[in-house]
């Protein structure tokens, strides 16, 4: 999820117990099975995978088995404990959640991952799409750390009771017709926000876009194929900003910085009209909306076409204490069944052909947002889409170096032009 951010049904309750457990010289599943063969084990993420009812099952057909989901809300607090998890050989969970923007990162230090391969995952293989397998794998011919989750498939959620208010199309297929083009969002953007419907403004962040704009571009953005930091003079990356800057030109923005406690309300109070939707984020704006808001939400095209914004890989660290117990349960949550299941649960897109052809999963409605045939609109397209080249310190640019900067902007604090050079600047730090 780099968000590769990718994202919850969470608490601050929830961070904190993570904290405290980094600070414990051991966690749960570092306890020996008990007598009567009793065995524990932990799966951590970075925000709601659509698990629980998939760890219930597997736990009612493995009466021996524990699973304990544990999760925080932001991968850029996930990341940081779970390198000092690793580093200390202690304290991970016995399944990691490895999002694409830190992956490569990960892959430098293949020590601390089980090589899958020994476990038998090479029968696997046809259950993923040919590069989300392929990504997972240290080097082309190296140890498979990771198996595939989910891909990010792009979306417009919107509002449909905001866009009444501002006297705009509601039905998907006309919103989607508004915004063939990224221009064409701004200028609705523009007609929305004349309406005066109680709203902070038309579209969450820049941020969101920005992040969806480099997902369509494909190939590379911040990075080369030689894990170069390019990002001050790949077209791909000034084009998206310069979008972004033009939607807070243009008034657009309700300048609320993702992630936060204000954007998280936002959802619930009408704060926005839209926010830009790649699958995983069905689960998080369910959440963050509330029951209240059932029904309000839909689903439409994304300006631009499609893109790949997320998606992740289930690894098991060298020190979980149960590696091969680790790996069935990543098997199982990773499996097509187990993808469609997580898909309908919290809408993590499936990486399995096998799954994104099921008729069961293209024939899924989310009665949440209107009923949109979510299997539909996200499944259609979804086995043609391509990894973005992704260097090691991808997230951390993204969300440390360019994000600040921009909402800088929104805020006022700084012009473009500054901003883009504090962008630059903090980019070739972050990715030391």
């Amino acid at each position: 999820m780099s968000q590769t951010k990718r994202f919850l049904a969470v608490t601050v309750a929830a961070v904190t117990a993570m904290g405290m457990v980094g600070a414990c010289s051991k966690n749960t599943n570092d306890a020996k099975p008990a007598a009567d063969g009793q065995v524990n084990l932990v799966v951590d993420t970075f925000g709601d995978f659509g698990y629980k009812a998939l760890v219930a099952q597997y736990q009612t057909d493995h009466p021996n088995v524990k699973v304990e989901l544990r999760s925080v809300q932001k991968l850029d607090d996930y990341k940081p404990k779970l390198t000092q998890y690793l580093a200390a050989g202690t304290g991970a969970g016995d399944v990691v959640a490895l999002e694409e923007g830190i992956l490569n990162e990960f892959k430098t230090q293949p020590q601390n991952f089980v090589n899958l391969l020994d476990q038998g995952a090479a029968d696997l293989q046809p259950n993923f799409l040919p590069w989300k397998w392929d990504l997972g794998r240290v080097g082309a011919d190296g140890p498979l750390i990771g198996l595939g989750t989910d891909v990010g498939g792009l979306a417009v959620c919107y509002r449909k009771d905001l866009f009444a208010k501002a006297k705009l199309p509601t039905d998907r297929e006309a919103v989607s017709k508004l915004w063939p083009t990224w221009d064409e969002f701004i200028t609705t953007g523009k007609k929305f926000t004349a309406a005066n419907t109680g709203a902070k403004g038309f579209v969450d962040s820049v941020t969101t876009s920005f992040s969806a704009m480099l997902s369509q571009a494909g190939d590379t953005n911040f990075y080369d194929r030689d894990n170069k930091l390019i990002a001050d003079s790949n077209p791909v990356v000034r084009q998206a900003w310069d979008t972004s800057m033009k939607m807070v030109s243009e008034g657009v923005s309700a300048k609320i910085a993702t992630w936060s406690k204000d954007w998280e309300a936002g959802f619930k109070n009408g704060s926005f009209a839209v926010t830009m939707c790649p699958s995983w984020m069905l689960g998080i704006i369910k959440t963050n909306s509330g029951a209240a808001n059932a029904g309000k939400w839909d689903v439409a095209a994304v300006p631009g076409g499609g893109g790949n914004w997320g998606g992740s890989w289930l690894a098991v660290p060298t020190q979980s204490k149960h590696p091969k117990e680790a790996y069935e349960l990543a098997k199982f949550l990773t499996s097509p069944d187990g993808q469609v299941a997580a898909f309908k649960e919290a809408g993590p897109l499936p990486s399995s052909p096998k799954a994104l052809d099921d008729p069961a999963f293209l024939a899924l409605t989310n009665d949440y947002f209107s009923k949109a045939p979510v299997g539909k609109i996200f499944g259609e397209g979804a086995k043609s889409l391509k990894p973005v080249v992704l260097g090691p310190k991808h997230q951390a640019v993204k969300e440390r170096a360019f994000e600040p900067a921009m909402q800088a902007v929104e805020q006022g604090k700084l012009t473009p032009d500054k901003a883009w050079q504090q962008a630059l600047k903090s980019a070739v730090k972050e990715a030391k």
